[in-house]
């Protein structure tokens, strides 16, 4: 077992930005040091963890499955001490150099993620955010509670007692055609619909009975017939737009694509439930006024390009 008293703790900002960076140089200039002096400050840790950390390649630094795991509890415990010293002396938004990675995996994440950069450069011009808008990464909880994740946005709850959430808007699940498709005439019984028409399906992320949002829980009940099914519905939109295949988005999504890609809404009754869109984030970093400020960024924006 490693004695902790051994590890010399002004090593730790060293490997996290080599971590991060991926690359000595870039490392250096993070950390204002030279390059050998950060050559020397991770051959310490990798005498102290006894394993290499990092592969050293032409176009960077690969870490092991040892950083991996070092850098998990790290990036933690670097988040809690800096939160506190930002608690301590104050939040201001002019002069911050606070970095964030948020996870947005709510179908509009790009658009989000571009108007969230937008508003913060004006807001808090020093302040970093790096983003992630790959549909429900596998390992997106284990991110928010280690501290690597800032917030995410999606419409699955916190599923961990380490997590909180906030419902900030709501969407609704729609069935969408190519311009010009019988179906868009006139309203469709939505229970008729499924079982005549053909459709282009998203890949579930959960099954059936345990998904938590009751329009999906819903609409999956009908028993489609599926001619294609793929894996993100930007997919389910281009498909959609290029085929007589029907294919079922939020109605978010279906008003942002609708021009560029001539998608239209087929009305159907009854509609489905709405359901919420939440802010996800590690319960102790509520207190954080930075973390604060950055939950009052994205609902703003969230709020802008979601409700349309």
């Amino acid at each position: 077992m490693l004695n902790l008293r051994s590890v010399d703790l002004n090593l730790l900002p060293v490997f996290e930005a080599a971590y991060e960076e991926k690359n000595l140089s870039r490392a250096a200039v993070r950390l204002a040091m030279t390059q050998p002096a950060v050559s020397h400050a991770l051959s310490r840790l990798r005498h102290t963890f006894k394993d290499e950390l990092f592969v050293r390649h032409s176009r960077g630094m690969t870490p092991t499955p040892m950083a991996d795991a070092i850098y998990g509890r790290l990036g933690e415990a670097l988040g809690l001490v800096r939160s506190s010293m930002v608690e301590g002396r104050g939040f201001d938004a002019k002069t911050s150099e606070r970095r964030f990675f948020v996870a947005i995996p709510h179908p509009l994440g790009p658009m989000l993620a571009l108007r969230l950069l937008q508003r913060v450069e004006v807001a808090a011009p020093k302040v970093s955010l790096e983003f992630s808008t790959q549909s429900r990464p596998v390992d997106l909880e284990r991110g928010l509670l280690d501290g690597r994740v800032a917030l995410s946005v999606d419409w699955m709850p916190a599923g961990s007692a380490g997590l909180t959430d906030e419902e900030v808007v709501q969407d609704e699940l729609v069935i969408v055609a190519r311009r010009g498709h019988p179906a868009v005439k006139g309203a469709k019984n939505r229970k008729a619909l499924a079982a005549d028409a053909r459709f282009v399906s998203l890949r579930p992320r959960l099954e059936l009975e345990g998904h938590p949002v009751e329009a999906v829980r819903d609409w999956m009940r009908l028993h489609t017939q599926v001619a294609l099914q793929v894996s993100e519905l930007l997919e389910v939109l281009v498909v959609a737009s290029e085929s007589d295949l029907l294919g079922v988005v939020p109605i978010s999504l279906a008003r942002a694509s609708s021009r560029a890609l001539g998608i239209q809404v087929v009305p159907t009754t009854p509609r489905l439930k709405p359901f919420p869109i939440r802010m996800v984030w590690r319960k102790n970093r509520s207190g954080d006024p930075a973390h604060a400020f950055l939950r009052d960024q994205v609902r703003a924006v969230m709020k802008q390009v979601i409700k349309g």
